[in-house]
């Protein structure tokens, strides 16, 4: 690879100015393509992938290298997440506890699976066995954080140089696979067995449906600052929340009290309001949470830096195919039938290939496309997040740790 010969940051207000632009890129590529419309391939996905490309080419062709403050991106997600509280009705909640408890149960599995093939990857390309953690779920199923978190006990444990080069680069394809196979999954399995919703008059959660009728796409200003009123009131308890838990010596990402606070405002506003104008399931809140997820996404593809995959060579391309067609047949296979085998295990099979090789975000943003195309599906969209918010760091620190110091 070339040497850097200029490094340019790319400011906040430029860096979110430059995501909205990918995203309407993306839909823009997206309303042309029908393939990626037919694959359910999310549109920030079309516009972060296709931007990433054009920073790799500047890199390779100029040495420039640009880097990105994403505080606006961050930001976002808190938002989105506060956004998925506010939708989580009480009834849903406990009609969700048997598939929350199923998905937990296949998280676990997918985590020990995912480090067993990784650990036979690295053994396989010279690498220590407990490396298999970087290319297994410290990298794909915890992401960025989790990869970079790790990698600095690895390679103080195994003497591997650049530990934290490596996770950094799985999780980079990871979440380029992520938001690639998603899709594909849910229409195989739909349209294959011919599945439609359960409950198809129900609202959507994010996303107004690509048929919406005038009735569902009511939106004025009033609801849009309403909407936001409790969004915010969702995000400031969320962080006097976030403080409590840190005084207790437990580390949550801030999402999660603000998925939590999103949730009991929500569930405690319909109780003792239930003539109030609604703000839960309404158009304004599905599109809000939309446009956040959509621009989140569309930044986090656009920054990343592409060629720090290439350095790996051969290694990460055979392991992460392997990683791949594990997740893929376990999904279809396992997954699948283990949810239900209806519309919503479809729905939370897209979101969990995602969530397996990537990122969260990346699971909304598949469901939300397929969701968007075939029907609603509620209850998948508090699962999911649920468990990717409060099991997966906790189980996934467990078998790393385990695996690290065997």
């Amino acid at each position: 690879m070339p040497e850097v010969e200029e490094m340019l940051h790319i400011p906040n207000f430029l860096t979110a100015t430059l995501g909205i632009a990918v995203y309407l890129i993306g839909a823009e590529i997206n309303s042309r393509v029908a393939p990626l419309r037919q694959f359910n391939i999310p549109e920030p996905v079309t516009g972060g992938l296709l931007a990433s490309l054009v920073l790799l080419i500047l890199y390779v062709v100029a040495g420039l290298e640009l880097t990105f403050d994403l505080a606006s991106r961050d930001f976002l997600l808190i938002v989105f997440f506060a956004g998925i509280g506010l939708n989580a009705r009480l009834a849903d909640l406990i009609s969700g506890g048997k598939p929350l408890f199923l998905l937990l149960i296949l998280t676990l599995v997918t985590i020990v699976a995912q480090n067993a093939v990784g650990a036979a990857g690295a053994v396989a390309f010279g690498y220590p066995a407990q490396a298999g953690v970087l290319f297994g779920s410290a990298s794909l199923i915890g992401g960025h954080g989790t990869a970079i978190a790790w990698a600095p006990e690895v390679g103080a444990v195994t003497g591997l140089e650049g530990a934290t080069e490596l996770g950094v680069a799985v999780a980079t394809l990871g979440l380029v696979l992520a938001a690639l196979v998603g899709g594909p999954i849910a229409r195989l399995l739909v349209e294959g067995k011919k599945l439609t919703p359960e409950r198809p008059d129900e609202e959507h959660t994010v996303g107004l449906p690509d048929d919406a009728t005038e009735a569902e796409t009511m939106i004025d200003h009033l609801t849009i600052m309403r909407v936001l009123l409790y969004l915010n009131l969702a995000i400031i308890f969320g962080y006097f929340l976030s403080e409590a838990i840190a005084a207790t010596g437990l580390k949550l990402p801030l999402f999660v009290p603000c998925l939590i606070m999103g949730i009991v405002i929500a569930n405690v506003r319909a109780a003792l309001a239930p003539n109030a104008p609604p703000v839960s399931r309404t158009p304004s809140l599905a599109l809000i949470s939309e446009f956040s997820l959509g621009a989140f996404l569309a930044m986090s593809l656009m920054s990343l830096q592409l060629w720090t995959i290439a350095e790996l060579g051969l290694a990460i391309v055979v392991i992460m195919g392997a990683q791949t067609l594990f997740a893929v047949a376990f999904v279809i296979w396992v997954l699948f039938p283990v949810m239900g085998g209806n519309y919503r295990a479809a729905v939370l099979s897209a979101g969990f290939g995602g969530f397996a090789l990537g990122a969260t975000p990346t699971a909304i943003a598949n469901m939300t496309a397929v969701t968007k195309r075939y029907g609603p599906s509620p209850i998948a969209f508090i699962v999911l997040p649920l468990v990717s918010a409060f099991f997966v760091d906790i189980a996934n620190a467990i078998v790393i740790q385990t695996i690290v110091n065997f």
